[in-house]
């Protein structure tokens, strides 16, 4: 009985995975260490979303039975006049809010300087982006009480009379975007304090010696060289507006009469409120929010697939 060809068999197959293992380690291992994000992000992120679509779909009050009614949900969303008026703050919120970026770049100018005194008044600039926003709305609901608020004795003093920002539903989402704005403008302020340490000062001193100065300095040398933290202030800016709900529910839970909600906070009413268990509706508002996030974040993958391949 010949058993020579088994043995050689037993014998290469063993040494023919370990050699494969070994050749391809180095591939494997980026993989190895992604593989708990990717199954965290697929189960928490990818899994939600798609769910919110299938719900959308849906008649649901969170406890019975679903009952589908296709497109029901999106055809009542195009006549909510609560929903219009939640779409048109978001976009108030779009672009008010970007005011942080231009903002956030002259104060790292100015704090980039080296004077007296210049590490206490980063730190004064920096306060607002360690403080809750919890706190953040309760300190400009104080500043614009109108009773006893700074803004009313400021307005006092130069003989204006008292306004109730809060309630009053021309200027209640202006008034929440100015809170929000003063978080926003320092964390643009550290990201641009970021890049200023990075440019590079033979460019400077080489305009410098060309006549430029000032403006023309800020405009042609500095700013292109700040390019990338603009970029990351731009993507963070957008998506904070997008997803503003923490100083509405703090500042006027979505008042007076509806005239601050934006869709995050419409669609948290819907669904999870006590007057709402909406399910299916409040899904479908979070299918157009992501639709319209969905927008900004190919844009922002295709700049940086742009920036990689060198295309600008």
């Amino acid at each position: 009985m010949n058993l020579a060809p088994e043995t050689g068999s037993s014998a290469t197959s063993p040494g023919a995975s370990e050699s494969w293992l070994r050749r391809n380690r180095q591939a494997l291992a980026p993989w190895l260490f992604l593989a708990p994000g990717v199954i965290f992000f697929l189960f928490y992120v990818i899994f939600p979303i798609l769910q919110s679509f299938n719900l959308s779909f849906y008649r649901w009050d969170g406890l019975g039975d679903p009952q589908f009614i296709g497109m029901e949900n999106y055809r009542e969303l195009m006549d909510d006049r609560a929903f219009e008026v939640s779409l048109w703050n978001n976009l108030k919120w779009l672009l008010l809010y970007l005011l942080a970026i231009p903002a956030g770049l002259f104060i790292a100018l100015f704090l980039n300087q080296t004077v007296t005194g210049i590490r206490l008044y980063k730190s004064l600039f920096f306060f607002p982006f360690v403080i809750s926003q919890v706190v953040v709305g309760l300190v400009f609901s104080w500043f614009y009480d109108p009773t006893f608020g700074l803004l009313n004795q400021v307005l006092a003093w130069v003989g204006l009379g008292p306004i109730n920002v809060l309630g009053d539903p021309t200027l209640v989402t202006y008034g929440i975007i100015i809170a929000g704005l003063w978080p926003q403008t320092a964390y643009c302020m550290i990201l641009y304090l970021t890049g200023l340490n990075a440019v590079d000062p033979e460019q400077v001193e080489a305009a410098r010696l060309d006549g430029a100065k000032g403006a023309k300095m800020l405009w042609y040398v500095i700013i292109p060289q700040l390019r990338p933290a603009t970029f990351v202030a731009f993507v963070v800016t957008i998506i904070g507006a997008l997803r503003s709900f923490d100083l509405i529910s703090i500042m006027t839970n979505g008042g007076p009469f509806g005239s601050s909600r934006v869709l995050s906070f419409y669609m948290f009413e819907k669904a999870l409120s006590e007057y709402g268990f909406r399910m299916g509706y409040g899904a479908a508002i979070a299918v157009v929010l992501f639709l319209i996030m969905l927008c900004f974040i190919a844009y922002f993958l295709w700049s940086m697939y742009q920036d990689d391949k060198g295309g600008r």
